[in-house]
């Protein structure tokens, strides 16, 4: 079965890639190097450092396999007129009034605690509802309780 494309912003790409080249020439070495320390000290049955290197070894193959097979099937998100992944969306909440800026990003990339404005995936509610339209235009945002919201600004990320 054909895995689906993964939609990221050239910055997601990048910062995934830099990962990637830290955790095999950083942390993997280091780590190796401090696997060799434990098995040294002898006794492995009963060895925490020994334990604690495999386990962080095994943690850092997973995530240079889970970023190899994001990246063997990422693209960059074409940016077009309408909102979609690569721009920073201001809107007004209408029901609160409550102005709110955030930037779209792929899934793999959102980060809801990220500064100046929180990276929301272009799949959950909020960024799906945003996708495809413009400044000014009123959008219903379907979640749990859906809620209205009117598009002040949108401009491409750079």
């Amino acid at each position: 079965m054909a895995q689906k494309q993964i939609l990221l912003t050239e910055k997601g790409i990048e910062e995934l890639k830099e990962e990637f080249r830290h955790l095999l020439d950083v942390e993997s070495p280091k780590n190796k190097e401090a696997l060799a320390a434990a098995r040294a000290q002898g006794d492995l049955s009963e060895n925490a450092d020994y334990d604690a290197a495999r386990q962080r070894q095994a943690e850092i193959e997973a995530r240079i396999q889970e970023i190899q097979q994001t990246l063997d099937h990422a693209r960059v998100a074409e940016i077009g007129s309408k909102i979609s992944i690569g721009y920073t969306v201001t809107y007004v909440e209408e029901a609160t009034g409550e102005e709110t800026t955030v930037s779209i990003v792929g899934s793999v990339e959102a980060d809801p605690l990220a500064e100046p404005y929180p990276e929301i995936s272009n799949e959950c509610p909020l960024g799906a509802a945003l996708n495809g339209h413009s400044q000014g235009d009123r959008v219903l945002v379907e979640s749990d309780e859906p809620y209205w919201i009117t598009i002040t600004s949108a401009l491409v990320q750079r």
